[in-house]
């Protein structure tokens, strides 16, 4: 089916899917884990953020949280 798109607004891709319209199957290849803090990773033109004290526990138990595998 058409699909209508709206204002497009990309200042960066650094790898991953982008799609405009119908898609059968989209898969990411490649999979990664960021620690940041509260409003560290907030983008866009007009940002006002106010945080008190923020802390990030980077410690995770499960080594696997997302393998790919398959049509690598």
């Amino acid at each position: 089916m058409p699909s209508i798109v709206g204002p497009i607004k990309i200042n960066s891709v650094g790898g991953g899917v982008i799609n405009f319209g119908d898609a059968f199957y989209l898969a990411p290849k490649s999979s990664s884990k960021t620690n940041a803090g509260s409003g560290a990773l907030n983008t866009g033109d007009f940002i006002n953020t106010n945080n008190g004290f923020s802390s990030t526990n980077p410690f995770d138990p499960d080594v696997n949280d997302q393998n790919v595998a398959g049509n690598a």
